[in-house]
């Protein structure tokens, strides 16, 4: 117990060494009203070359992007594809009449290490994107860029197995965040924006 303790504590130490301030905002939702004029056609998700990737399994790795929810592969590409499969799931209640194309750019993909969700006593998965709409067949911009934060509490230790044997994986919940923030961006269901405190990066 007493090794327990002092593991925490240095765990605790370490990760409350980084900020603890986690937030979900995307600033004023857009009005229903015209949101629910488009019909999305298509999402896309761009992950800039400048952003660093770390594949580290340390509780905190110094990088833009550390993902370790999927097999080791092309991290840019499966954190792009988590950012527009939760973005067009968020936007599917959208039927309008007017054809839109929703681009996401990736500023920040910071999940949770193995050693993090096992030794840590609390964790957050960081995400940071910018959304814009356009019209499909002009590419013209019908809103101004939104910047968009989507911070997530993770599971960690025995909630993060109890999770994962009921099949709620670190990238079902991801998208599934990123659905629920999208559909209170678009301001066509519960708003999301709040802030909370944690152990984090």
């Amino acid at each position: 117990m007493h090794r327990r303790t002092i593991l925490l504590g240095g765990s605790a130490a370490l990760l409350g060494a980084c900020s603890s301030n986690w937030a979900i905002d995307h600033g004023t939702p857009l009005d229903p009203a015209i949101a629910k004029t488009w019909n999305v056609v298509d999402v896309q998700a761009f992950v800039p070359d400048e952003l660093t990737i770390s594949n580290s399994n340390t509780f905190a790795p110094n990088a833009d992007i550390v993902w370790h929810g999927e097999p080791f592969g092309d991290r840019r590409a499966q954190v792009a594809q988590v950012l527009k499969e939760g973005i067009r799931k968020g936007s599917t209640r959208l039927n309008g009449p007017r054809p839109v194309i929703i681009t996401a750019s990736l500023r920040e993909f910071h999940a949770v290490t193995p050693t993090a969700v096992a030794r840590a006593p609390a964790a957050v998965h960081n995400i940071r994107y910018t959304t814009q709409v356009v019209d499909s067949a002009s590419g013209q911009p019908l809103i101004d860029a939104v910047s968009i934060t989507a911070d997530l509490e993770a599971f960690v230790q025995s909630a993060a197995v109890t999770a994962a044997i009921d099949g709620n994986t670190q990238r079902v919940r991801i998208v599934n965040h990123i659905a629920r923030v999208t559909e209170s961006w678009l301001g066509i269901g519960p708003d999301q924006r709040r802030r909370f405190t944690s152990f984090g990066r």
